[in-house]
């Protein structure tokens, strides 16, 4: 599969790297904007000295980097590399990392489209409502035709995941997305 997003793509060590609470929070609030270890503490519920820990440990992996043009004297600023992460499932030592990951990423998440339920959409206008929720969809699909589809639906948000200059009206728009194949 292609990376028309530029993600950062993680080999099975790289996953196991980010298969931590602590820097899966770390990943998240650096997307948002630059930031210290300092600044991060508090936000990721560890010691400044534990954070930078886990901050130099992310960067030995390529998931972030630092921002010398955003320090001052002693301060060192970090940020996130690219828009995401993804990895692929390739043997039993990858397929160990990505479980671990998602643990982790469950952990942090919690129940993201709850919360989003409960304290977001009773504020949306009905325009911003109107294109959100769920779509559950059930097709029948072989595997080559299931990689089709997702090529496909990377191409359509590419353009805007990687676009440089956003629009005024734009928000942040989170898109979560479930592909679940049955097994046998």
């Amino acid at each position: 599969m292609t990376n028309p997003y530029g993600d950062v793509e993680l080999d099975a060590a790289g996953m196991r790297a980010l298969a931590h609470p602590v820097r899966v929070k770390i990943l998240f609030e650096l997307r948002s904007e630059p930031a210290t270890a300092t600044m991060l503490s508090s936000k990721v519920g560890a010691s400044p000295s534990v954070t930078s820990w886990h901050l130099r440990h992310l960067a030995q992996h390529g998931l972030i980097e630092d921002a010398p043009e955003l320090g001052r004297g002693r301060e060192r600023w970090w940020r996130a590399i690219g828009t995401g992460f993804r990895y692929i499932v390739t043997d039993e030592a990858s397929k160990s990392a990505a479980e671990s990951l998602q643990t982790a990423l469950d952990q942090v998440s919690g129940d993201v489209v709850g919360e989003w339920r409960r304290t977001v959409a009773p504020q949306l206008e009905p325009a911003w409502l109107a294109p959100a929720g769920t779509q559950d969809t059930q097709i029948d699909l072989t595997v080559d035709e299931l990689d089709e589809v997702n090529r496909a639906f990377e191409q359509i948000l590419a353009p805007y995941v990687r676009r440089k200059r956003k629009p005024a009206a734009a928000r942040p728009v989170r898109i979560i997305r479930h592909t679940m194949p049955a097994a046998d």
